[in-house]
C-alpha cells in the first residue's frame, strides 16, 4: 500500500502546484485581493485567496484514498475531516469575497467545530459527546490562530508541511491509516502552495487558504484525540503558533487595545522588524514547531525522565521564540556598533 500512500501525496502535491494556473486569473477577475493594512507585512497589493487551490487538492486527495482503499479503516473519520475542511474553506471564501462581521465569522467557526465533534462523538463513542463543546473551541480557536499567522509569505505553507507530517508520523506510530493519509495530504498540499506564494508574482491563501490550514489541523487533532491518537503527538507541532497567539492576545488585553483593530505584534511579525527576511522568519517559525513536535513525540512514550526532560525543553524552546524578538534586535545593534 506504500505505492497507494505516494499516489495520494502526489496527487496532493501535484494539483496544488498545478490549479493556481487556472485560478490566479479567476481570483484577478473577481477582485479578490489583499490590500496592505497596518497588520500587513506587506507593502502592495497581492491576490488573495490562492486557498481555493489548496482546498480542492486536499479535498480530492482525501477522496482519493477512499475510492482506491487506502484508507479500508476508519473511512467515516476521513469524511469528517472532509467535511470540517470543506466547511471552514467555504466560510473563508465568503469572508475574502464577501466579507463577514466579527460575530458571524465565530459563530459559523464554533458550528463548524460543533457538528463535526458531534458526528465524530456519534461515529466513535456515544458517551464522548461531552467533547463537542471542546471539539468546537478548539477548531474555532485554531481556525483563528492559523488566521492570525499568516501575515508574512511562507509561514502558512511551511506550517501546513511541518504539521501534517508530523501528523502522517504520528498515524504511523499509532497504527491509523487515516491519519497517517491526512496528515500526508495536508503537507503535500500546502507544500505544493510554497512555489506560487515565494515566488514572483506571488499570491497569498487569503481567509479561505487560512480557515483551511487551521480547520484540517484542528479537524484532523479533534479526531485524533477521540480516536485514541496520545495528545502529546498532536498537540506538540502547534504549541509555537498557539504560544505566539495567546501571548500576543493577553498583551494587547493587557494594554486595553482593541483586540479586534489590525496590529503587528504578534512574534513572528516583530522579527521580520529586525531585519530579518519573510523566508528567513519562516524557516525559524518552522525549525522551532519541529523541536517542540520532536519533544512531544519523545515525551508521549519515554520513560518519566526523559518525558519530563523532553517537555522541559519544549517549553524552554517556545520561551526562547517568545523572547527571540529582544535577542535579533540585540544582534542587530551589536553588529550596528561593531560597523560603526
Amino acid at each position: 500500500m506504500i505505492w497507494l500512500l505516494v499516489l495520494i501525496g502526489l496527487t496532493a502535491l501535484g494539483l496544488s502546484l498545478a490549479l493556481p494556473v487556472v485560478v490566479k486569473p479567476m481570483l484577478k477577475r473577481l477582485g479578490v485581493i489583499d490590500i496592505p493594512n497596518n497588520r500587513s507585512s506587506h507593502t502592495t497589493t497581492v491576490i488573495r485567496g490562492m486557498g481555493v487551490a489548496v482546498a480542492v487538492a486536499i479535498l480530492v486527495a482525501l477522496a482519493l484514498s477512499l475510492a482506491t482503499g487506502l484508507v479500508a479503516v476508519d473511512r467515516s473519520l476521513i469524511l469528517v475531516v472532509m467535511g470540517m475542511v470543506a466547511a471552514a474553506a467555504t466560510l473563508g471564501w465568503i469572508e475574502d469575497f464577501r466579507g463577514l462581521s466579527v460575530r458571524v465569522r465565530a459563530g459559523a467557526q464554533l458550528l463548524v467545530g460543533a457538528v463535526g465533534t458531534a458526528v465524530l462523538a456519534t461515529t466513535i463513542d456515544n458517551s464522548s459527546y461531552w467533547w463537542v463543546p471542546i471539539g468546537a473551541i478548539a477548531v474555532a480557536t485554531y481556525i483563528n490562530a492559523a488566521n492570525f499567522m499568516d501575515g508574512i509569505n511562507g509561514i502558512s505553507g511551511m506550517h501546513g508541511v511541518v504539521v501534517g507530517l508530523f501528523y502522517s508520523f504520528a498515524g504511523m506510530l499509532s497504527d491509523q491509516s487515516w491519519l497517517t493519509v491526512a496528515g500526508l495530504v495536508v503537507a503535500a498540499a500546502f507544500a505544493g502552495f510554497l512555489p506560487w506564494n515565494l515566488g514572483r508574482g506571488f499570491v497569498f491563501l487569503g481567509d479561505v487558504g487560512s480557515y483551511l490550514l487551521g480547520a484540517s489541523i484542528a479537524a484532523i487533532a479533534v479526531t485524533g484525540l477521540l480516536a485514541g491518537v496520545y495528545l502529546e503527538y498532536l498537540l506538540s507541532p502547534v504549541l509555537i503558533y498557539l504560544a505566539d497567539t495567546f501571548t500576543t492576545f493577553l498583551r494587547r488585553a493587557r494594554r486595553g487595545e482593541h483586540l479586534a483593530t489590525a496590529h503587528r505584534q504578534h512574534v513572528y511579525q516583530r522579527l521580520t522588524d529586525t531585519g530579518l527576511s519573510h523566508v528567513q522568519v519562516s524557516v525559524l517559525v518552522s525549525v522551532v514547531s519541529a523541536l517542540t513536535g520532536a519533544a512531544g513525540f519523545v515525551a508521549a512514550t519515554a520513560s518519566a525522565p526523559r518525558a519530563v526532560s523532553a517537555s522541559l525543553f519544549a517549553a524552554v524552546v517556545v520561551a526562547l521564540y517568545l523572547y527571540s524578538p529582544r535577542i535579533f534586535r540585540a544582534l542587530a545593534r551589536r553588529r550596528a556598533a561593531a560597523g560603526a
